[in-house]
């Protein structure tokens, strides 16, 4: 499944949280600082989804705090 996510780098915590529209929002403490922040993302969501990090990938906006995030679930 593809899921669209907001980033906030440099948050206290972490946290995966629903959005309204269908997205999700990844709260992370690592900088968005050579691909700390991605790496975080990609740890949270594969915890969130109960998946192992490998199954877990960003599709698009490496870069940005908005991406598209691809999560194989094991069906």
């Amino acid at each position: 499944m593809r899921i669209v996510v907001t980033v906030a780098p440099r948050a206290r915590r972490t946290r995966v949280e629903p959005l309204d529209g269908g997205g999700i929002r990844v709260a992370v403490p690592a900088p968005a600082h050579e691909g700390r922040a991605n790496e975080a993302v990609i740890e949270a969501l594969a915890e969130y989804f109960q998946v192992p990090r490998s199954r877990v990938r960003i599709v698009l906006g490496r870069a940005s705090r908005r991406k598209v995030v691809e999560v194989e679930t094991g069906v």
